[in-house]
């Protein structure tokens, strides 16, 4: 399966979800939103961009499964993680934790 396929089986997966949502226009159209807010998306660059609490953004980078997410401008983004095409890991299990943590912010 190939990163647009996997990105289109998350998207089935979550759009079922009360608040989730994909929709709008320009950067993030495609994304997994909740409340509006972006939680997790398809770079364009074929890499899976989650939201997270940023002490989990630095774990998650120290121990190689990905790099904070630079949207194109050199700045690079502390509660955005691009994960790295050998992560072990379950982008299910991430994007779960993205929609909690951007739902919990968004209240």
């Amino acid at each position: 399966m190939n990163v647009e396929q996997r990105y289109s089986a998350l998207v089935d997966e979550f759009l079922g979800r009360p608040e989730v949502a994909q929709e709008g226009k320009g950067f993030g159209s495609s994304a997994l939103k909740v409340n509006a807010r972006i939680f997790a998306m398809l770079s364009s660059g074929g890499v899976l961009v989650v939201k997270l609490p940023r002490s989990r953004v630095d774990k998650l980078v120290a121990t190689g499964e990905g790099e904070r997410f630079d949207p194109g401008h050199g700045r690079v983004m502390k509660e955005w993680l691009a994960l790295h095409d050998d992560s072990k890991q379950v982008w299910a299990a991430l994007a779960t934790e993205a929609l909690d943590f951007v739902s919990s912010k968004s209240k």
